[in-house]
């Protein structure tokens, strides 16, 4: 494996983490609060190596992925990037703050940050996969 490998991981990782947030909503609704506490363990897990490896990635490389598509799918693709870049950064505060409230056993204060977390990790994790087939698989940019 090389650095240039790591974009396909870190969506293999956003990805991931998707479908732990989905088990682990799925395991809350219907009170299954172990598998449930795993679940979220295994997505904050997932995306502290998502975060990793992410950084890797661009301090060993310092690579830029121009965007290939043209016309309307380019102003879709910025306003999901521009999204996903704003929403990453306020969600790593939002995801420790969650955390602490559940690990502390506050979980009334848990459910109360959770109810904005859980969206907007999720929208997250879901855009984070998005861009990496929009950039590498969907409309690559041309070759120089």
């Amino acid at each position: 494996m090389t650095f240039h490998d790591l974009p396909a991981v870190n969506a293999t990782l956003n990805g991931t983490a998707a479908v732990l947030l989905t088990a682990g909503f799925v395991f809350i609704k219907r009170k299954r609060v172990a598998a449930h506490r795993v679940a979220m363990l295994a997505a904050v897990a997932v995306s502290v190596a998502f975060l990793a490896s992410y950084l890797t990635y661009h301090l060993q490389t310092g690579a830029r992925t121009p965007f290939g598509g043209t016309g309307a799918i380019r102003a879709v693709y910025f306003a999901m990037l521009v999204s996903h870049i704003l929403l990453a950064v306020i969600i790593v505060p939002l995801i420790l703050t969650t955390l602490v409230f559940a690990l502390r056993g506050r979980f009334d204060r848990h459910r109360a940050w959770a109810r904005w977390t859980y969206p907007i990790w999720y929208y997250v994790s879901v855009t984070g996969v998005l861009v990496y087939f929009f950039l590498y698989q969907w409309w690559p940019a041309a070759a120089p």
